[in-house]
């Protein structure tokens, strides 16, 4: 039998991670987190992981430096990482974004991807 469990998650109640993300609902095979206002004039240190990111600027500017491209970032523009792509974030205005990670980013006791 298919699995046919609905989760709603609140937004005062989400999960902070420890780059300031809110980790919002998460599935089996996906996962959505929040970025709210992180500040301008920013650099992220450089990172890779093993899941798949894509996601959506609601708010402010960013460039993403990865694998020797780079994306510029405003209010309205989407993005896709790659599993496995060495990738670096610099926040140039107050920057608010929505990410999905495929498998689920580990978080804060769930379950990781199997």
């Amino acid at each position: 039998m298919a699995d046919t469990t609905i989760k709603k998650v609140e937004s005062g109640s989400s999960p902070r991670g420890e780059m300031g993300q809110k980790y919002l609902v998460a599935g089996k095979r996906v996962s959505m987190r929040l970025w709210v206002q992180e500040p301008g004039d920013t650099t992220k240190s450089p990172t890779k992981r093993e899941y798949e990111t894509v996601g959506f600027v609601i708010s402010g500017s960013a460039r993403l430096d990865l694998e020797g491209q780079t994306l510029h970032l405003k209010a309205g523009d989407s993005w896709l990482v790659p599993a496995g792509a060495t990738h670096q974030y610099t926040i140039i205005k107050p920057f608010t974004a929505l990410e999905a990670t495929a498998p689920p980013a580990e978080v804060h006791g769930r379950d990781a991807p199997g």
